[in-house]
């Protein structure tokens, strides 16, 4: 059972990884489907079938005014996920997980007509304690493809917050705790500057050791 209690208005990092280390995403539009999910799935009032849903409402282009979470950053690799949410509402986290991953997955078995979990029992959390690990976190989830090395096999099935930060693109990111901390531009450079160095501690991640990416 996770030892953590989610509060309001703090940071935390979630991940998770498929069953089995399989994939979780076999094409682009299982990727745009996991993001629409998070985008879709994060607010108060349940919107109920994401399929109806796209028939009643311009939903590419609907934000919520009622989130359950902040989403900071995120990065969907073709196993794996990482997410920096800050809660905005009681139990706001573990709702938003719990519809994102039964939600995805419901989609994702009914599509490749397949039955069972898909993602490896509850999602792992941790509580985010200052701001040096807020930063380096932001750094690690942005650029999580990179950090991996997965190469140009994948990258039609990644996505992330990266473009969101680095070229200021729209997004489903709440990134001003991160981007009001440095000149613009400055932000970028920090990133890839410190690509290196994750890349070379990789093995040392302690959410590594325990997920087995590769």
């Amino acid at each position: 059972m996770r030892n953590l209690q989610f509060a309001n208005g703090e940071y935390y990092h979630i991940y998770n990884r498929g069953v089995d280390h399989r994939q979780i995403v076999f094409d682009e539009q299982d990727s745009d489907r996991f993001v629409d999910s998070m985008r879709l799935f994060n607010t108060v009032k349940l919107i109920g079938s994401i399929y109806e849903f796209s028939f009643q409402n311009d939903s590419k282009k609907l934000k919520f005014k009622d989130p359950l979470v902040d989403i900071i950053s995120y990065c969907l690799n073709p196993n794996h996920f990482h997410l920096c949410l800050c809660q905005k509402r009681k139990n706001g986290i573990s709702e938003f997980m719990k519809r994102l991953s039964g939600g995805y997955a419901y989609y994702f078995n009914r599509r490749h007509k397949r039955t069972g979990s898909l993602l490896e029992g509850r999602f792992k959390a941790k509580h985010i304690n200052d701001n040096t690990y807020l930063l380096h976190l932001s750094c690690y989830i942005n650029l999580n493809d990179q950090v991996h090395q997965l190469g140009d096999r994948v990258t039609k099935l990644v996505r992330s917050s990266w473009n969101q930060y680095a070229f200021n693109v729209d997004g489903i990111c709440s990134k001003e705790i991160i981007t009001k901390q440095f000149a613009p531009g400055e932000y970028k450079k920090f990133a890839l500057d410190t690509l290196p160095y994750m890349q070379s501690k990789r093995g040392d991640y302690a959410e590594l050791k325990e997920l087995l990416f590769d």
